[in-house]
């Protein structure tokens, strides 16, 4: 049998199956195929109501990047005779370098708030989006871990803890007179723009991730609709893609921190760099100037 004959073989098996599967979905009652979307498992406690199975979800992803930590702190401060990093070590200084790296080229030097918020950021969003991919949806009814992040209460939070931060470090920069005089520029009839546009940075930031995450959450319930024999294919094939989806985003969220962090402190340090160096071209001057008028020595006669 030819490699051509394996290919067509499997071309036409694989049709067959996709047909058989469209036919029994097609018979299967309509009321179990509905996708119910934003469901949560809710308790009522002083009139607030709290979604308990986001609340299990960040509490096991925050855990999993603790244990994490601690892991890679042992790793790192164990002696051994070959000397030879572990592969979790070998992730975690990656991640880790990569960042200090985006924050020293946006910031300067590395700061020692924004980056560790930053790699924190990065690992408890790239954990809590891949709780989706492991498989504890026991039905429809019941998820015991869907992804934290597929809820806006928490993109909201990690968004509200990021530009609280922003804040805070652009006022420590530059006194609050300084960071509020560039919502007036560069002119001032752009301030309510600037303002608007340092409200509207929370929301798009909590809302790309919910967004994407939330769209694979729809994706994997939709695949859980086919038949369970060809349910596998496009199951493994999402999940894989999730996964780099999940990470991409967790890093997109990282890195916008990142960014806003220089964006709060831009211009700081400019007037004072420009002193320094007048101060020196000052000095330099009057350096010549007093050489200059030194006596020249008269030869003996």
């Amino acid at each position: 049998m030819t490699l051509r004959n394996v290919r067509n073989a499997a071309l036409v098996l694989a049709v067959v199956f996709i047909l058989v599967g469209f036919v029994l979905t097609a018979t299967e009652d309509h009321e179990k195929a509905e996708i119910t979307i934003g469901e949560h498992v809710t308790r009522t406690v002083g009139g607030l109501t709290f979604n308990i199975d986001t609340i299990i979800s960040t509490l096991v992803a925050g855990a999993v990047v603790v244990l994490l930590g601690f892991l890679a702190r042992r790793a790192l401060t164990k002696n051994t005779e070959d000397h030879v990093p572990t592969k979790l070590q070998l992730v975690w200084e990656a991640v880790v370098g990569e960042v200090n790296k985006q924050v020293e080229d946006n910031l300067g030097k590395v700061h020692p708030y924004a980056a560790p918020l930053a790699i924190s950021l990065f690992f408890f969003i790239l954990i809590a989006n891949w709780l989706e991919i492991l498989p504890t949806e026991l039905n429809h009814d019941v998820h015991l871990l869907p992804a934290p992040t597929a809820d806006t209460n928490l993109t909201y939070a990690l968004a509200l803890v990021t530009i609280v931060s922003v804040w805070v470090y652009g006022i420590r920069q530059k006194s609050l007179k300084g960071y509020l005089r560039h919502f007036f520029e560069p002119f001032p009839v752009m301030f309510p723009l600037n303002v608007l546009e340092e409200l509207i940075k929370p929301i798009t930031l909590a809302l790309r991730l919910f967004g994407n995450i939330f769209a694979g959450g729809i994706m994997l319930a939709l695949i859980t609709l086919m038949p369970v024999y060809i349910m596998w294919a496009p199951n493994v094939l999402w999940k894989g893609f999730d996964m780099a989806i999940g990470a991409i985003q967790a890093f997109i969220f990282a890195l916008l921190t990142v960014l806003y962090f220089a964006m709060a402190g831009a211009g700081h340090g400019d007037d004072h760099g420009h002193d320094d160096e007048g101060a020196d071209h000052d000095d330099h001057v009057g350096h010549d100037e007093a050489a200059s008028v030194e006596p020249t020595p008269v030869p003996a006669s």
